[in-house]
């Protein structure tokens, strides 16, 4: 079993930054992708980003391309999501997940049914 736990989440103005973060702990070694991603009240289930604790490859939603960051830290076990230049239509429950997947198509890694273990979810709400 691997426990992830995210934090970071916070209210913050249109323009502003937030880091959030996901400590992951059990059994790591059994996965090696993880991904973001984000709900907003009665929406789907969205990706955000991804990446291999590799580090090798990211993947990004076209919606945060140049404006989130995915980084990992391999020896705390942790992976980051830098959100530069928030906008309202960020707000959403954001959510990280673990999984193994061995395919390399931006598809495959963005795709929810592709990761087995899931966090609590921190909400990320930007104003106008």
């Amino acid at each position: 079993q691997v426990q992830l736990e995210e934090s970071g989440g916070g209210l913050v103005q249109a323009g502003g930054s937030l880091r959030l973060s996901c400590a992951a702990s059990g059994r790591t070694v059994s996965t090696n992708a993880m991904g973001w991603f984000r709900q907003a009240p009665g929406k789907e289930r969205e990706f955000v980003a991804a990446i291999r604790w590799s580090g090798v490859s990211t993947y990004y939603a076209d919606s945060v391309k140049g404006r989130f960051t995915i980084s990992r830290d391999n020896a705390k076990s942790t992976v980051y999501l830098q959100m530069n230049s928030l906008k309202p239509e960020d707000t959403a429950v954001y959510y990280c997940a673990a999984g193994a997947i061995f395919a390399t198509s931006a598809q495959v890694m963005s795709s929810p049914t592709m990761y087995l273990y899931w966090g609590q979810g921190t909400q990320v709400t930007v104003s106008s």
